[in-house]
């Protein structure tokens, strides 16, 4: 297990290369079982999640190479139709892989999935998916029979959520009729998963929005496909850049993708450029609150796309306790995101927690260096973005592993914009 060690109070600034997309590589890896060709998937982050699934898909009989961001993939031949715990256990996507490996072996059994502990995380959407597609599901044992093809259906999911979204997405495509996903996500990433099996062959219509209606081929083939920019590494970045006081350009964006992120960073009073494949926070601004018409205090809300993305309250969150002003979060999607900030109070930053969804942040704050151990991926680095604000003594980022689930070489970027960050191995 691994620490970062931080002295704050370096205003970053430079330029970043926003690494592929995280949630959106997870699935495909999982989509890759769908055929016994080789699929080739360029711009893969370097990030333990996907060298979980990874091993899960070698253990299941795929050979793989990687190499320089490019991973290849070719299942000609399916030996197990069971994730073990030790492996599924590592990483909640475990569970992507069972439409796919349904396909190939007709029978599949998993155990609990891992990943980060943010509250409850359902499943039963996707278990609502599979019956709805003819699977049968033992939701007790997570078992699951396949007998004969997939049969076409019309979904409504009582969530637009991601999870349930692109497993139902990849067993779809090989259904024989029509299915309808009604109240489907509609994510960047949930995008780019389509856009992968649509170059497999599939046959899916209305991507980037919430009706998705995919109907079903017999086979899908192997192909190449660049895995999309991730838009919330990228905005963990911005966030940094504006909380140090520096400015910072972050290449190899899409533009579609920071709409209200953008929106956001402007209710912190902060102008970003946003160009066609990259963004620019101009260094030198004054981060401060705008209120809302009236004086009233202002809100951020997360919520499916386009809203808010979840994933990118808690480095906001962090962004506010160095801003002039007082905000008020609204974490509606999971039930214990919002834990993470008694670390940061104890660092110095003026909080008030209203219940387990709400928070009151007032700035700014002199943070102090703090030892302090990460959650989850998200809190991770909104705790490394809080030491890399604090003075006094270093801070101590317990729990590095945990960061790198989803942030690709997260130290020599930091290093790269000027911070005094190092990693090494925890003595605990």
């Amino acid at each position: 297990m691994s620490r970062f060690v931080i002295r704050g109070g370096q205003r970053l600034a430079g330029e970043v290369i926003a690494s592929g997309n995280k949630n959106a590589v997870l699935p495909m890896l999982a989509a890759t079982l769908l055929t016994d060709e080789e699929v080739v998937l360029e711009n893969v982050p370097a990030i333990r999640d996907v060298d979980a699934m990874l091993d899960i898909l070698a253990y299941l009989g795929a050979e793989i190479e990687r190499e320089n961001g490019t991973v290849k993939v070719r299942a000609a031949s399916v030996r197990e139709n069971e994730i073990p715990r030790e492996l599924g256990e590592k990483i909640r996507t475990s569970v992507l892989m069972v439409g796919p490996l349904l396909s190939r072996t007709g029978e599949v059994r998993v155990s609990a999935p891992g990943g980060d502990m943010i509250g409850r995380r359902r499943l039963d959407a996707h278990f609502y998916g599979l019956s709805g597609l003819g699977v049968e599901v033992d939701i007790d044992k997570l078992e699951f029979h396949q007998s004969g093809k997939l049969r076409g259906a019309v979904l409504f999911f009582d969530e637009a959520s991601v999870t349930a979204t692109d497993p139902i997405l990849m067993p779809a495509t090989l259904a024989d009729g029509v299915t309808t996903l009604r109240n489907a996500a509609s994510e960047p990433h949930v995008q780019d998963l389509a856009k992968l099996l649509i170059r497999m062959g599939a046959r899916i219509e209305g991507v980037g929005t919430n009706t998705l209606t995919i109907t079903g081929v017999d086979r899908l083939h192997g192909t190449r496909h660049r895995v999309v920019s991730d838009h919330i590494e990228a905005g963990s970045y911005l966030a940094i850049a504006a909380a140090t006081g520096g400015g910072i350009t972050v290449r190899g964006t899409s533009r579609g993708h920071y709409w209200m992120i953008h929106r956001v960073f402007e209710r912190f009073g902060l102008e970003l450029r946003l160009e066609p494949d990259h963004i620019v926070l101009p260094p030198g601004q004054t981060v401060r609150i705008q209120p809302d018409a009236g004086g009233l205090t202002p809100r951020i809300d997360d919520g499916p796309w386009p809203q808010f993305p979840s994933d990118m309250m808690s480095p906001m969150l962090v962004l506010a306790t160095q801003a002039e002003g007082t905000i008020l979060f609204f974490e509606k999607m999971f039930e214990s995101r919002m834990y993470f900030v008694d670390p940061l109070i104890q660092m110095g930053a003026n909080i008030i927690v209203c219940d387990p969804h709400r928070v009151i942040v007032s700035g700014p704050t002199r943070l102090r260096g703090q030892t302090v151990r990460s959650p989850d991926i998200r809190a991770g680095m909104a705790l490394l973005m809080a030491a890399l604000c604090a003075e006094g003594h270093p801070s101590i980022v317990q729990n590095a592993d945990i960061i790198d689930r989803g942030y690709e070489r997260v130290e020599e970027k930091l290093q790269g914009l000027g911070a005094d960050i190092i990693r090494e191995e925890d003595p605990r």
